[in-house]
């Protein structure tokens, strides 16, 4: 449903400019379309469109709209703004969004924007650009209702009256001592219905899930969907101080961060790639995707070309060939893929790993018994020849089990290393796969056909 209002929106905007008139664009971009909206419609725009409904937004509305755009389309606009224009674009953000918006300018920059801002605005923000922006201390919000714990439930009633409004998703109050040390929580819902002449500390609760600034965020995301979180506080390791919370909206955007980060590594593609870039970005990009699996292609055409002889003689071999190396890939990135979402979900370890590896080895030779008898039947039936459809039958196990095996290990032991086993493991996996298919299946035919 959002897909297509966003398409009818573009396709009236499309109309509007094609036609000349503006006023139905700026009427959408400034005040009928809410800010998430504007920046799909903004993000589904070619880039000279773009610019046009960008001027088209008038500058009350720029900073909201801004922190919705995937980074790669925010900085363009950003880089174009002077300071008095940034100082004035941010003035209404967040504290945290503001932070996720500083992170991609330069430093000089950022200097200014912060020189603008009060001593308080300045120190929260600052607090927030001290912490990766993958942490849960970039993630945070400063911005909390604390209570002290001796004071009673009515004087907590009159702090709140005294509050204009209250922070979006606040379900409770952070009770602190004095030092700002983080004691527990207070629900809402019990303050509600609580005696009014109760303590906090009689009421608050103590056992209650915290956040230290330094974990990854996809730990505070498991963290939230294991306990169905809707708030947690951020508190310092080392001094127990609170430092701010995160909400559910946020945990929700680093899930979707997450998932288009698995399924553009995948391709090679940046996690804020621009569907509608400019053609030499695009191109620079993905030629270095392109370059290293053209290596990887040389690899295996290498291979391939030890056993020129072998192939000479039997044609029918280079016709068979493509059926192991593809079988081996497709099963490979299936192990791949599965592993590659228990390692993000934190049900690997090395407790089961062992399981695991066994499972898919025996997983990988059933299916590769399966398969071979299908193919050597085939096989068998379109050349005549049974010797090759034996051959092909043990590539295929063959095969099948090597990508059991490196579609299991491959993942973890990047993950160990540090590198993203979404980034670099297909490429391994269909080489791997590629050059034991083709080394299994020529290798077998030089050994019993020639």
């Amino acid at each position: 449903m959002v897909e297509q209002d966003t398409q009818q929106h573009l396709q009236t905007v499309t109309d509007s400019l094609e036609s000349g008139g503006t006023m139905q664009i700026k009427y959408l971009l400034n005040g009928a379309l809410p800010a998430q909206d504007v920046a799909r419609l903004l993000e589904s725009s070619p880039p000279k469109e773009r610019r046009l409904l960008w001027d088209l937004i008038e500058q009350k509305n720029e900073g909201e709209i801004l922190q919705y755009l995937s980074e790669d389309i925010s900085v363009q606009f950003l880089k174009e703004m002077d300071t008095e224009q940034l100082v004035a674009v941010t003035e209404q953000l967040e504290s945290d969004d503001l932070a996720d918006i500083l992170q991609n300018l330069p430093e000089t920059v950022v200097a200014e924007v912060l020189a603008s801002m009060t001593a308080q605005d300045r120190s929260r923000v600052e607090s927030l650009l001290s912490y990766p922006e993958d942490s849960a201390g970039g993630l945070m919000n400063t911005d909390t209702i604390t209570v002290r714990p001796n004071i009673t439930i009515d004087i907590a009633f009159r702090f709140l009256r005294r509050h204009a409004s209250l922070p979006d998703m606040t379900d409770s109050l952070l009770v602190v001592s004095r030092s700002d040390r983080f004691l527990g929580t207070l629900p809402l819902t019990k303050l509600l219905v609580a005696d009014p002449d109760a303590s906090v500390r009689e009421i608050m609760e103590t056992e209650t899930t915290v956040i230290e600034a330094d974990a990854p965020a996809s730990e505070v995301a498991q963290l939230f969907e294991k306990m169905d979180l809707v708030s947690a506080p951020v508190i310092d390791e080392a001094s127990g101080k609170l430092l701010g919370r995160i909400t559910i909206d946020d945990v929700v955007d680093v899930i979707r961060d997450e998932a288009e980060h698995s399924m553009l590594s995948m391709a090679g593609l940046d996690d804020d790639e621009d569907t509608f870039a400019p053609i030499m970005q695009t191109s620079k990009r993905r030629a270095v995707w392109l370059g290293i699996n053209l290596i990887t292609a040389f690899i295996a055409s290498y291979v391939i070309g030890l056993f020129q002889n072998t192939i000479d003689q039997v044609v029918a071999l280079a016709i068979l060939m493509p059926i192991v190396a593809s079988m081996g890939g497709i099963a490979g990135s299936q192990v791949l893929t599965l592993v590659i979402r228990g390692i993000a979900l934190g049900h690997i370890g090395a407790a089961n790993t062992r399981w695991l590896l066994n499972r898919e080895i025996v997983v990988g030779f059933l299916n590769g018994i399966l398969w071979a008898i299908v193919v050597g039947a085939l096989t068998a039936y379109w050349f005549d020849n049974i010797e090759i459809a034996y051959i092909i039958a043990g590539a295929l196990i063959i095969n099948l089990l090597f990508a059991a095996l490196v579609g299991t290990l491959l993942p973890i032991t990047l993950k160990r290393l540090g590198i993203d086993p979404a980034l670099a493991g297909n490429v391994i996996l269909t080489t791997v796969t590629d050059v034991v298919g083709f080394l299994s299946f020529l290798g077998l035919a030089t050994i019993f056909l020639i």
